[in-house]
This record gives structure tokens, C-alpha cells and sequence, in this order.
């Protein structure tokens, strides 16, 4: 099947070259046309050429039989051998075959085909002489057979014949120079054409040239065109891109430190109001003593929802802003997070944490990283097994979270990748890479690395 555009594009060109198409077409069918003509010409000439050259030999050879058979007769009639008939009667057969070759080569042609009757004629008088004489000898008369032959007709004879068939052969010479005339006429005719449809295909050749080097002017300057608003559009991609990570990265930072005044709120305020109904449910409970037993039981239930409530409200205050991080380091952090995931989870994790220099903003991306790895692996990933780990190398702090889930294929399109598509963002404004490596049924590894910032002394002293 062909290509649509490329046909579109073939049709497209033919007609804005239309002149220059027509041009080569009509060069092209002349230099078949012409070259097919002096081809066959020449082929029928040169056939004809090898028709001549056997009819000139068949000429030839027909007299050289007739002169064996007047040799063979005479040697039979001097020497009354029999031996000297064989010869005689296979120039009889001889004569007979080129006779029927010449009347097939000449076929109506008027005045070879008189000459070769004449000829014919001759040759069947001068037969019937030397059968007269051999049949005289044979019977004994020969003073009849001497008188025949010392007569001189045989010799007229051969004279006559001998004139006819120089000019059989002249015939042939004359047709043979004609034939190589034409011959020669076809390949200048050939020569001339073949020059004059090079001077045309030249002539196309420039034309299209000229044309062609039009359009690549053209071409080259809609390209100039069309690269400078490229240039001005990744410039703009660039720009807009930049734009785009300074907010996200302000979104980021802006949705941290809403949490962070949350959590802050939520500790201050809501856990000094639940403190405080603790304690005043604690003092009523005191004074109540043992007078109202149902009292002291609806006492001792209010104490415990408000402890449920202050762990509760712990829980979300850990979730907003995780205090360990701050108050323990991102090695201590990741550990508590791993074992309660455990122990939510009932998933075997395994750790191998390294102590690492990092900013406190992305201890931050690497703690939520990892926390969003593993809320990941709890909703899709049907694993047994976790592994974490956060090493240092020479140059570059590596975050790796990997399971033995069932995986998923990384080039195929998923409606859910907007939570990788955020790791990456934030990977990214933090100045590192994210891989994500995983196969259907192998796991999934997420591989975050990290380039190690130089100490100063607040990280040196937090160390």
C-alpha cells in the first residue's frame, strides 16, 4: 500500500513543475521511441544482412556443384569408373537443394527471381546434356557421346550460368551495402537524437535547477522563520516552566506552613482546652467521690474519650507537622514512621538508614516522600515485604523505598501517577532525580538521589 503523503507530495510537485515534467515525459518517450526504432531497423538489417550472406553462399556453392557434376561425368566418361558417378549424383541432389533455398530467399522479388529462373533453366539443360552423354556412353555410342561433347554447348552453358550467377551476386553485394547504409543511417539517426534529447534533458535538468534552488531559498528562509519562533517559544516554554516549579515550589512551602500553623493551633489551643476538661473532670470526680456511683462512671467514660481525643489530636498534629523530625532528625523520624507502618500495616519493613547532612527543607521532601511511598504500597502494591533505606555516597545522599508487590509497567499511561508526578516536582525543586523502576509481578523501587549540600553551621551544630 503507498503512503498518502508521500502520493500528495508526488502530485504536488508535478504540478508546480508541470512544464518541466511535460519536458522530461516527452525526452523520455522520444529517446524510447527513438532507440526502439533504430534498435528493431537494425535488427532487421542485420538479419537480413545473414540472409544475404547465405544466399550468396548458396549462389556459390551451386556452381561448385554443377562443376563437381562435370567433373565426376567427365571422369566417368574417360575412365568408365563407377566411383566418378557418386560425386556427380550428389551435386544432382546439391543443385536441386540450393535451387529451392534461392526461390524461398527471393520470393516475389522481380528481377533476382528472373535471373534465378533463367539460371534454373540453364542448370536442368546442362543436366539433361550430361545425362544424354552418359546414357550414349552407357549404350555404347560413342561417337554420338563425342559429338555431343566436342559440340561447345556445355561450355556455352557454363558461361551463360556463370554470368548469371555474377550477377545474382552483385544483386547481393548492392543489397548488403544498402543494408549496412542503413545500418549506418539508423546509428547516426540514433546519435543525433540521443545528442538532442541530452541537450533537452540538460536543458530540463537546468530549468529544474533553477527552480529548485528558488525554493530552497524559500525554503531556507521560512525555516530561518519558523527556528527563530521556535527559539521564541522554548524561550517561553523555559520562562512559563520556571513560573510554573517557583509556584509549586511556593505551594509546597505554603501548604507546609499552613500545616505547621495548624499543628501549632491544634497543640495550643485544642490541647490546652482538652487538657483542661480533663483536669476539670478529674477535680469533679475527686469531690463526687463514691456518693454517685452512676456520676463517677459517666466520669470515668468523659475521661477516657478526652484521652482518645488528645491522642487523636496528636495524630493529626504528627500527620501536619511531624515534631520528631525537628526534635529528632530525619534518621529517628524515618524509624518511627517504619515501625508504626509495621505495625499498622502487618507488612514485614526492613531499614538501613544512614545519618545524612541535608537542609531542613528536604528532610521535609524525603520524609513525605517516603511517607507517600508507603501509603502507596498499602493501597496498590499487595507486597510482604518493605525496604527503606537512606545512605550517604561521595558526593550524593540515595532514598530508596522498594516492595515486592505486584508492580505495574511504568510506560503505560495510569490515571493515579499523580502522586509520583508530585514526588517528582518535589525531588526536582529540591535539586535531585527520581527514578521509579518496576515491572508487572517484580516490585517497585522509588530511588530519590540527592545532592549533599555544603555544611554551614546551623546543619553542623543540628548534627
Amino acid at each position: 500500500m503507498g503512503t498518502p503523503g508521500l502520493k500528495m507530495d508526488f502530485f504536488r510537485v508535478a504540478k508546480r513543475n508541470r512544464f518541466i515534467l511535460m519536458l522530461a515525459v516527452v525526452a523520455a518517450l522520444a529517446t524510447v521511441l527513438i532507440s526502439e526504432a533504430s534498435y528493431w531497423r537494425s535488427v532487421e538489417r542485420l538479419n537480413a544482412t545473414g540472409e544475404m550472406a547465405v544466399a550468396r553462399l548458396n549462389i556459390q556453392r551451386l556452381e561448385l556443384s554443377l562443376l563437381d557434376a562435370e567433373t565426376g561425368h567427365r571422369g566417368y566418361l574417360l575412365t568408365n569408373r563407377k566411383e566418378y558417378l557418386e560425386p556427380y549424383a550428389k551435386a544432382l541432389k546439391n543443385v536441386e537443394q540450393y535451387f529451392n533455398s534461392l526461390h524461398d530467399y527471393y520470393g516475389d522479388e522481380a528481377l533476382p527471381k528472373g535471373v534465378l529462373l533463367k539460371m534454373h533453366a540453364l542448370v536442368d539443360t546442362k543436366l539433361s546434356e550430361l545425362a544424354l552423354t552418359i546414357g550414349l556412353h552407357d549404350q555404347g555410342k560413342t561417337a554420338a557421346m563425342t559429338e555431343v561433347v566436342m559440340s561447345g554447348i556445355g561450355k556455352e552453358h557454363m558461361d551463360s550460368l556463370r554470368l548469371l550467377a555474377a550477377d545474382l551476386l552483385k544483386l547481393e553485394s548492392d543489397k548488403f551495402a544498402q543494408g549496412r547504409q542503413d545500418i549506418y543511417y539508423m546509428l547516426m539517426l540514433g546519435r543525433i537524437g540521443v545528442a538532442l534529447l541530452t541537450t533537452v534533458s540538460l536543458l530540463a535538468l537546468f530549468m529544474y535547477l533553477r527552480k529548485r534552488f528558488a525554493h530552497e531559498t524559500l525554503l531556507v528562509e521560512q525555516q530561518r522563520l519558523v527556528q527563530a519562533e521556535r527559539d521564541r517559544l522554548e524561550a517561553e516554554v523555559v520562562e512559563r516552566t520556571a513560573m510554573l516549579t517557583q509556584l509549586t515550589n511556593h505551594l509546597h512551602t505554603a501548604r507546609e506552613d499552613e500545616r505547621s500553623r495548624l499543628a501549632r493551633n491544634l497543640h495550643d489551643d485544642l490541647g490546652a482546652l482538652l487538657t483542661s476538661a480533663k483536669l476539670d473532670a478529674a477535680r469533679i470526680r475527686s469531690r463526687l467521690g463514691d456518693t454517685t456511683p452512676e456520676a463517677s462512671k459517666l466520669l470515668v467514660h468523659l475521661v477516657d474519650n478526652l484521652n482518645s481525643s488528645i491522642a487523636l489530636g496528636r495524630r493529626i498534629i504528627e500527620d501536619l507537622r511531624p515534631s520528631a523530625l525537628s526534635n529528632l532528625g530525619l534518621l529517628a523520624t524515618l524509624e518511627i514512621m517504619a515501625a508504626e507502618f509495621a505495625e499498622q500495616s502487618g507488612l514485614e519493613v526492613h531499614c538501613a538508614l544512614e545519618a545524612v547532612l541535608l537542609k531542613p527543607t528536604t528532610e521535609l521532601m524525603v520524609y513525605r516522600l517516603v511517607q507517600e511511598a508507603i501509603t502507596n504500597i498499602s493501597k496498590y502494591a499487595q507486597a510482604g515485604h518493605v525496604w527503606i533505606t537512606l545512605a550517604n555516597h561521595d558526593t550524593q545522599v540515595e532514598v530508596s523505598v522498594r516492595d515486592d508487590g505486584i508492580g505495574f509497567d511504568t510506560r503505560a499511561k495510569r490515571s493515579s501517577a499523580h502522586g509520583l508526578l508530585g514526588m517528582r516536582f518535589r525531588v526536582e525543586a529540591e535539586g535531585g532525580t527520581l527514578a521509579v523502576i518496576s515491572t508487572p509481578g517484580t516490585g517497585t523501587l522509588i530511588r530519590v538521589s540527592l545532592a549533599k549540600p555544603v555544611p554551614d553551621a546551623p546543619l553542623a551544630q543540628k548534627l
